[in-house]
């Protein structure tokens, strides 16, 4: 069965290559995949004209395009044959991700398998991570919200002048065990947020993120004894918190504050920016990282459809098990929609889709899921700056749902920066594996968001 990661880029690979591929039937066809990975999409007659008709029963052209999409800065690394039938050859993505990819042809010299798999990367999670500006610290702080003491980092200058600084509120995605850098047990070097402060800081912007409700120092607090109780109001209370907290800093200049959400945390920051979480100052600027463009139990059922396709490709699960834990799901949505609870009797793998340690407690599901966030969009005061970011190698939610969210900006009349990252991961990571493991791997961030958030702050803050 074909096992395709992703192992493909829109730039041309690295000119001059070496070692070259072997004049072999595998090495001739390996040589034409390295090069047709620099300028995808392969067109569809390019691939029946390459791949086995058998194979492509199993793969056909959009399913092979859609698994190569991503990459870019191919470098061929090392080619191994052994039989003219069969070659392995490793390639690099952008100096960092690597792949090894076993290529075999059938007896017409024809590709009839791929199979890529990635190799661990030679960096450590903490080299990827950008130190801060000179002269900058993190500073460990609580705010209260909602009855609940918050704990934080401040990020600022250690020295600077009162009401100079714009400053920035950072929200992380979805689960109440998300902390202050977007990490969660057992994925502790996602540290998108962490990333993010230290971008902010050499661009001369202050920043706060804190451990939300449920996770982190900040726990349950006041909801210990009954996590369950604890609907999108808390959230809310926090993002406003925050928000206040950094509005009464000395160093802050209250016309220039901002709300960075990722994931599940774009829409809080709507909430956040239009009013809706509560009263709160003025935002000026708001950044959209790979946010939920839809109704996020939409985004639960469909993105849980799609694994399930993927398991009876794969041969893991039989399409009649497929139907019934599909049936399953939209039972539990349609549970939380009406009551804000989950049924009775759920099967284990549908459970743990809604563990509340995963996603969020059932009742903030509920409620977050109330909100399109391109009608919370279409709320956003006139002439609010936005930028917004798209991946085609985010595996959760594409381009195409999010230019939904993007209608609704433009209904707002925002100033919309809409970026369109290639080869990026959900977590902001160079990764075109679309294996969520990899959201824990030593990669490095976006170099592209990097430079599109210096050139949005310049502008707008």
């Amino acid at each position: 069965m074909v096992v395709l990661a992703g192992c493909g880029g829109s730039a041309q690979p690295s000119p001059g290559s070496v070692p070259a591929f072997p004049g072999t039937p595998a090495g001739g066809q390996a040589r034409w995949l390295f090069h047709a990975l620099g300028r995808l999409p392969i067109p569809d007659a390019a691939i029946r004209a390459h791949f086995a008709p058998a194979f492509l029963a199993k793969a056909p052209p959009a399913f092979i395009n859609a698994r190569l999409a991503g990459a870019g800065q191919l470098r061929l690394v090392s080619v191994t044959s052994t039989r003219p039938n069969f070659v392995v050859f490793v390639v690099s993505i952008r100096g960092a991700q690597r792949f090894r990819i076993a290529l075999p042809v059938d007896t017409y010299g024809r590709i009839d398998n791929i199979e890529a798999q990635e190799l661990a990367p030679t960096a450590s999670p903490a080299s990827m991570i950008p130190t801060l500006a000179p002269g900058w610290v993190a500073q460990p702080v609580t705010f209260e919200a909602g009855g609940v003491t918050i704990y934080g980092t401040y990020t600022h200058p250690s020295n600077g002048a009162a009401g100079a600084i714009p400053a920035a509120v950072l929200l992380g995605g979805s689960g109440t065990a998300t902390d202050r850098n977007d990490n969660a047990p057992g994925q502790l070097d996602r540290n998108l947020l962490r990333v993010a402060a230290s971008w902010l800081s050499a661009d001369g912007v202050a920043s706060l993120r804190y451990d939300k409700l449920g996770s982190g120092q900040t726990g349950w607090g006041r909801y210990a004894a009954h996590p369950g109780r604890a609907g999108i109001r808390p959230y809310e209370q926090e993002a406003v918190g925050a928000l206040n907290f950094l509005a009464e800093q000395r160093q802050t200049d209250r016309a220039r504050l901002a709300v960075f959400g990722h994931s599940l945390g774009g829409i809080y920051a709507l909430l956040l920016a239009s009013g809706l979480a509560g009263h709160a100052p003025k935002v000026r600027a708001v950044g959209l990282l790979e946010p939920v463009p839809i109704r996020f139990l939409d985004v639960v059922g469909q993105s849980s459809i799609a694994s399930l396709t993927r398991d009876v490709q794969n041969g893991q699960i039989s399409a009649a098990q497929a139907h019934s834990l599909g049936q399953a799901i939209a039972r539990a949505i349609a549970s939380l929609r009406r009551t804000g609870t989950l049924p009775a009797r759920l099967p284990d793998g549908v459970a743990g889709t809604f563990d509340r340690d995963g996603m969020g407690t059932p009742l903030e599901l509920s409620q977050i899921d109330r909100y399109d966030p391109a009608v919370v969009a279409a709320k956003l005061p006139a002439h609010t700056a936005v930028l917004l970011t798209c991946s085609n190698a985010d595996n959760y939610f594409g381009c195409a749902q999010v230019n939904h969210l993007a209608a609704g900006l433009t209904k707002a009349a925002a100033r919309l920066d809409y970026v369109h990252l290639n080869g990026v991961d959900h977590f902001l990571k160079e990764d075109i594996s679309k294996n969520p493991a990899d959201f824990n791997e030593s990669l490095p961030f976006s170099a592209q968001l990097r430079a599109a958030l210096k050139t949005f702050l310049a502008s707008n803050l």
